[in-house]
């Protein structure tokens, strides 16, 4: 459950003057962005990187207009500019409100991040992160970035609303807290394309989870939350290489925009880790298709497939089981295939750790989906 919130959070008041308490914790699963509606959660995010600790007034942050954005600098806006209308969701470092613009009356989802607790938290390096994705960023399934400024006390992301709310929580309200084969066939073809463009860019994702997808007005999906996404050596990491098929068509391997990158932080979710995670051995872009599969089978069943009742028994279970199917629902042996090989705990085996996107792409279960036109098909 979302905490109490105070009087003077729910009630409209001027984004200047906004606190941004922590409600984060055991044993919920934080409330998301542009999420509309809180509703028990389980899955608890771990995350150890050191960030940044410069204070507030020495934080590296630009002023940014996205390519959505009207680029005229004079039409500058600042917090003054919006009008909050209620709480959204909230998270360590900060809340999400939904915020209309006086001028034009627009609705936007504002990113409010406390520049004193990012210190305390050491995560100022996480925000600069999430604001360069979401600013560079010109994707129809990644949350689109209109602007972000900064205050004395305050950064501002002022996004994209997704009236669709929460993945999660669409989830939570169809009957059985599951999707069809079909439907869960099309919501992971989505997301495989946003993470095939983060790859390009030479980003690791590594936090996807029903909380970190929302669901757009059109129904499609867009990915959020972004400060857990770590890049590769340098800006948009190293060139795609073209890999020509046997059947003629050229594919674009975006495994290698990552390829000189291995991290070692301890960070995601407990029931979407991979085991070279749980190890320490360190992890590349592979980890963000370990999560697709454990993404695909929450879809289908309603559950994560190495749920314990504590975080070392999940963490064993991740480790030691393998992926077990239940009879009920029915599902094929494609699917099955798609999710035991993005679940193959050896890294350099795993669906998506030789060519990317694209070999994921290429898997049978995928065969029905037509890539070019996703965005114009009609979501379940």
């Amino acid at each position: 459950m979302m905490p109490v919130v105070p009087q003077s959070d729910q009630e409209g008041s001027s984004l200047e003057t906004l606190s941004s308490t922590s409600s984060r914790g055991r044993p919920t699963r934080p409330t998301r962005a542009n999420s509309s509606n809180a509703v028990p959660k389980t899955k608890e995010r771990i995350t150890n990187a050191n960030s940044l600790t410069d204070g507030p007034g020495k934080i590296a942050f630009r002023r940014t207009y996205s390519s959505h954005s009207i680029k005229v600098r004079q039409v500058e806006v600042g917090p003054s500019s919006f009008q909050k209308i209620k709480m959204l969701g909230r998270g360590d470092v900060g809340k999400v409100y939904l915020v209309r613009e006086k001028k034009s009356g627009k609705l936007f989802a504002m990113k409010v991040l406390s520049k004193k607790e990012m210190i305390e938290r050491k995560k100022i390096k996480r925000a600069l992160t999430e604001q360069e994705i979401l600013a560079t960023a010109n994707h129809p399934f990644i949350v689109t970035l209109y602007h972000s400024f900064q205050s004395e006390q305050y950064l501002y992301f002022c996004m994209e609303y997704c009236m669709g709310g929460e993945f999660f929580r669409a989830l939570q309200s169809r009957p059985g807290k599951c999707l069809s084969e079909d439907g869960s066939r099309f919501y992971a073809a989505e997301v495989t394309a946003a993470l095939e463009y983060l790859h390009l860019m030479g980003f690791i994702y590594r936090d996807l989870k029903p909380e970190n997808i929302l669901l757009h007005q059109s129904g499609h999906i867009m990915l959020s939350d972004f400060d857990l996404a770590k890049r590769s050596g340098g800006p948009g990491g190293k060139p795609a290489m073209i890999h020509q098929e046997e059947n003629g068509i050229p594919l674009i391997d975006t495994r290698s925009c990552t390829d000189d990158f291995r991290t070692n932080s301890f960070v995601g979710t407990e029931e979407y880790i991979a085991p070279e995670v749980i190890r320490t051995d360190g992890h590349t872009s592979a980890v963000d298709w370990w999560t697709l599969g454990i993404l695909i089978y929450e879809m289908i069943y309603a559950t994560t497939p190495f749920k314990g009742e504590k975080r070392d028994d999940t963490f064993q279970n991740i480790m030691n089981l393998p992926v077990a199917f239940r009879d009920s629902p029915k599902v094929s042996a494609a699917c099955k295939d798609a999710i035991s090989r993005l679940l193959d705990k050896r890294e350099s085996t795993r669906l998506g750790s030789k060519s990317g996107a694209s070999e994921v792409k290429q898997h049978k279960w995928f065969a029905k989906v037509n890539w070019g036109l996703l965005r114009n098909t009609q979501p379940p």
